[in-house]
């Protein structure tokens, strides 16, 4: 009978609609994991073997400027979006194979460098594996967004989290324990950073053999030439902003200051740092309308038409502002974690590696996965609220690390292990307090994360997703890279309590922001607002 043929059908789709929801959301976290390898490698692992290296906190601290291209790559994602390179794989997979092999070839060259002999080299080497980092990312962005539905989207921020994090904790965590002369293995930082590159040579694999296509919706419908002159235009326009800035960025930045330094008791070369800090940001000042009048004027019509499409929806300059501050405190605190454990606090590379990088991180991945699951029940609006007040507490955690010092609490020790890919090779003890903090941290950061991911997926549009979302996450980066210099030269400046204290308050801007923008929010949960993945 006719009748029962289309109920029947329905109970037969469920459990096949189910394996590809099942699908879907284990290729996001694998995505995760591909992201978050090379992360690390241009941040906390990164930091880590220059403090071995011995080079000073606030050096430490602007070399964090390597993360630039994350806060930048809106400027090509439009190429991402306009161009397909190998038709066989799609327009996403293509771009990611290629930044995959890209990304092996950058971090082999890092590990043959030395930063202590060649620190102009090893920075510039460091700046490329970091733009090609970012450029995955943006497909990857781009690709998960495509391919999950609203409904998916908060437990698949989760997953992707998950696999995220679970890469922090190879490139993060495990290799800190593998460098440990004494109690790990004793490995070289280059050996670590040949290891990561044949990594990303298995997940370029990965990405060309099994990773589903998509039913995407078509690439823009502009003038290629005028993409690829207006995206030059953009490069030119920065390298003359570079260039003005090195010639006269410094002799400004120092005339600016100096009624403030003049009169401080400031060591020389910290005032040099606040110097070099100025000369940043007359150069951001500059640069940014530079690009944007090139821009223009080429005719970018890609990032023009994306920029555009965003704009278009309400309260869209209120979100940019939320995505600069949501996570502003928490990277401000955790912009030279591994300098401060490590130097400051003087614990072992086996302990911060064993607590921060590894429980901490599966802490984190606690957190994301809690997180997911309170977002179905709070919704979207309430969990960046409620999740918002939790990152901040846990700053003043840090700084009661800072006030009271290690030993305060009773630990544990760790015993010794050999799993293979990691070994300790003796027993470890562990601060309770350390523990304590970063489990905090961790949780309320994971949480964080979780619906922060579902949020900039909701305001994506599938035809510009690649420039939508690297825009939105270049603003929620600017936090990470931008505030490392500041910190660096803050931390010596005023003492690690105060700069904890410091990143507490910078946390409450956000929620301010929230609050504000409470109902354009709420519309974009799924039970409320409309479905953005249109074509």
């Amino acid at each position: 009978m006719p009748e029962l043929d289309a109920p029947n059908a329905a109970v037969a789709a469920a459990p096949r609609a189910r394996l590809h929801a099942l699908h879907r959301l284990g290729v996001v976290m694998v995505l995760g994991f591909a992201s978050g390898l090379p992360l690390a490698l241009t941040g906390q692992a990164l930091q880590a073997w220059l403090s071995v290296e011995g080079l000073d906190v606030a050096t430490i601290g602007f070399l964090s400027l390597v993360g630039l291209p994350y806060t930048f790559k809106f400027l090509w994602a439009p190429l991402m979006d306009r161009f397909e390179l190998l038709p066989s794989l799609g327009r996403r997979r293509g771009w990611l194979v290629l930044s995959q092999l890209a990304l092996a070839l950058t971090l082999w060259a890092l590990a043959g460098t030395s930063p202590s002999q060649s620190l102009q080299v090893f920075a510039l080497l460091a700046l490329a594996v970091a733009f090609v980092s970012a450029s995955q990312d943006v497909v990857i962005d781009a690709y998960r967004t495509d391919l999950l539905p609203a409904a998916e989207r908060g437990l698949g921020s989760s997953l992707n989290v998950l696999g995220y994090r679970l890469a922090m904790i190879v490139s993060g965590g495990v290799v800190l324990i593998w460098t440990d002369p004494i109690q790990g293995g004793g490995w070289s930082w280059p050996e670590v950073y040949r290891t990561m590159a044949g990594l990303m040579v298995a997940a370029a694999v990965v990405s060309a053999l099994a990773l589903p296509a998509l039913r995407q919706a078509a690439a823009p419908r502009t003038v290629a030439r005028h993409d690829v002159q207006g995206f030059l235009a953009v490069l030119a326009a920065v390298g003359v902003g570079y260039a003005a800035t090195s010639r006269f960025g410094p002799s400004i930045a120092a005339w600016l200051l100096s009624p403030w330094l003049g009169s401080s008791s400031l060591a020389p070369a910290l005032k040099a740092r606040w110097v070099d800090l100025g000369t940043l940001l007359l150069g951001i000042a500059l640069t940014l309308p530079l690009a944007a009048f090139a821009a223009r004027r080429a005719r970018f019509e890609t990032l023009l038409s994306g920029l555009s499409n965003y704009f278009a929806q309400p309260g869209a300059v209120g979100f940019l502002l939320l995505i600069v501050l949501y996570k502003l405190g928490d990277a401000f605190a955790g912009s030279l974690m591994t300098p401060f454990l490590l130097q400051a606090m003087a614990f072992s590379p086996a302990e911060v590696g064993v607590v921060n990088k590894i429980i901490g991180l599966w802490l984190t991945i606690g957190g994301a996965l809690l997180g997911g699951a309170l977002m179905l029940r709070l919704g979207l609006w309430r969990s960046l609220l409620l999740f918002g007040v939790l990152q901040m507490a846990s700053n003043l955690g840090f700084w009661w690390l800072a006030v009271s010092g290690k030993g305060l609490m009773p630990g544990l020790t760790l015993p010794a292990f050999d799993w293979g890919i990691v070994e300790l090779t003796q027993p470890t003890a562990v601060d309770g307090g350390l523990l304590m903090v970063i489990a905090a941290e961790n949780l309320s950061g994971g949480m964080g994360t979780a619906a922060f991911v579902a949020f900039l997926m909701s305001l994506c549009n599938q035809r510009f997703t690649a420039t939508q979302f690297a825009l939105l996450s270049a603003f929620a980066s600017i936090g990470r890279v931008w505030v490392g210099p500041l910190a660096g030269v803050l931390a010596e400046s005023i003492g690690w309590p105060t700069f904890f204290v410091v990143s507490t308050v910078l946390a409450l801007p956000a929620l301010v922001m929230l609050w504000l923008l409470r109902a354009p929010v709420r519309a974009l949960e799924p039970e409320r607002g409309a479905d953005k993945d249109n074509g």
